[in-house]
């Protein structure tokens, strides 16, 4: 099943596939902020840090597999598969975008 994402969000889960930590910030506005179970992530450098630690370390790759619009968030959900405890687990990713650019980002397992 083909999901149609907003183009930035379609980049992230692109990039993420790859484990490529470049273009999985490329879509992120340089002001972004990224909240990870909670914990803020904020701008660029905090974004890779979090991305080659978390994400790229232990191969975590997001397989979106339902994605709706709520107010003027974009919510995808799917599990993520990779080298870490619980994997796969099922995940909540909520967007915010502005000016084609990813803003925000919420995730939630």
């Amino acid at each position: 099943m083909s999901l149609e994402l907003p183009s930035p969000i379609a980049a992230y889960v692109a990039a993420n596939a790859r484990l490529d930590v470049d273009g999985m910030l490329a879509p992120f506005a340089a002001d972004a902020v990224l909240r990870d179970n909670g914990a803020p992530f904020r701008g660029h450098a905090e974004l890779r840090t979090l991305f080659e630690e978390e994400v790229v370390a232990v191969n975590a790759i997001f397989t979106p597999d339902t994605v709706r619009r709520e107010g003027g968030e974009v919510i995808v959900e799917g599990p993520a598969h990779g080298d870490f405890r619980g994997s796969p687990i099922r995940f909540t990713y909520r967007f915010t975008l502005a000016n084609d650019a990813i803003q925000g980002l919420e995730i939630t397992a």
